[in-house]
């Protein structure tokens, strides 16, 4: 059976009413978990609100008692990885045990820009990617302290405590869909694999190549989960549909082929048995109205029944 979050873009003008509104929603409704992205803004004017992530996440944590949550994901680029690994630690402490550590290597220019952080070529970028990674897993799973002489970060007997409740702390994300990059990360640090926009096919080919590069790593296949972040777009009936899909310029079959989850309850139910099918164990859907309470609701009841 296919579990189904919710996926909200933060800087799409998030503040404390929505944020609350939302959550409360979404464990109300009977999903399964909440995520969103970690942005100071949009790659494109103009400005809107962007509530900062871990403050957001720890008031989550202790206002909500059963949803799963976490960043989709948090750059590396934003935080120094042991400020990164203590908080994500406390916060799943708070939570007692609900999140999922979703991390990346950053990719939006204009925010990075604008807000004086370091983006780096895209080499470099996966390079700090991957030292900050070494640096979070082993502060949040190993008891002893830590040395590191990177490039990017030097450490001398750096240690996390107090240690995390859960052992080996939150669950490490890496999401995205690249065979050269990504997919080689997620294979030695990830305990779950979250690909992005890709329909059933390609998600089923990846999922095999990530298979792949575990047994190269002496790792289990089930060692790591399998989720999608993807777009959805619901109807109450054919009619809306329709009027969504014109908007963007779209088909219903040219948006699957984007791997967009699209249409009333039927349709959608119908799709998430094809991802299932593929392998996806967790689809976070794109919500990205974030006032529309209505359609949220009649998304829950049209399809979470089925499932």
């Amino acid at each position: 059976m296919i579990e189904v979050a919710i996926m909200i873009e933060g800087q799409n003008g998030l503040n404390w009413a929505r944020w609350q509104r939302l959550a409360t929603a979404v464990e109300d409704l009977g999903f399964v978990g909440l995520y969103r992205s970690d942005h100071f803004t949009n790659a494109n004017p103009p400005d809107l609100d962007s509530l900062e992530l871990w403050v957001s996440l720890t008031w989550l944590a202790s206002h909500t008692r059963r949803i799963e949550f976490g960043p989709l994901v948090t750059p590396v680029s934003f935080r120094q990885p042991t400020m990164t690994a203590r908080m994500a630690t406390a916060v799943d402490d708070l939570s007692n045990g609900r999140l999922t550590l979703g991390v990346g290597a950053g990719w939006q220019e204009r925010e990075h820009h604008n807000y004086g952080w370091q983006l780096l070529d895209v080499g470099e970028r996966f390079r700090r990617f991957e030292e900050g990674v070494q640096i979070i897993t082993h502060l949040l799973q190993k008891d002893e302290p830590l040395d590191y002489a990177g490039v990017y970060y030097q450490l001398h007997e750096a240690v996390l405590l107090p240690r995390p409740q859960r052992p080996g702390g939150p669950p490490i994300l890496i999401g995205g869909n690249g065979p050269q990059r990504t997919l080689p990360m997620a294979a030695r640090y990830a305990t779950e694999w979250n690909a992005v926009y890709i329909p059933p096919a390609t998600f089923a080919e990846r999922s095999q190549m990530l298979d792949e590069m575990l047994a190269g790593h002496g790792r289990p296949s089930p060692s790591v989960r399998r989720s999608l972040m993807t777009g959805c777009w619901f109807g109450k009936d054919d009619t809306a549909v329709q009027t969504k899909l014109a908007a963007r310029d779209l088909t219903y079959d040219k948006a699957r082929e984007r791997g967009i989850v699209v249409g009333t309850g039927a349709q959608i139910v119908d799709q998430l048995g094809d991802f299932a099918a593929a392998g996806v164990q967790r689809i976070m859907l794109q919500w990205l109205d974030l006032d529309d309470m209505d359609g949220l609701e009649g998304l829950a009841t049209a399809v979470l029944p089925q499932l």
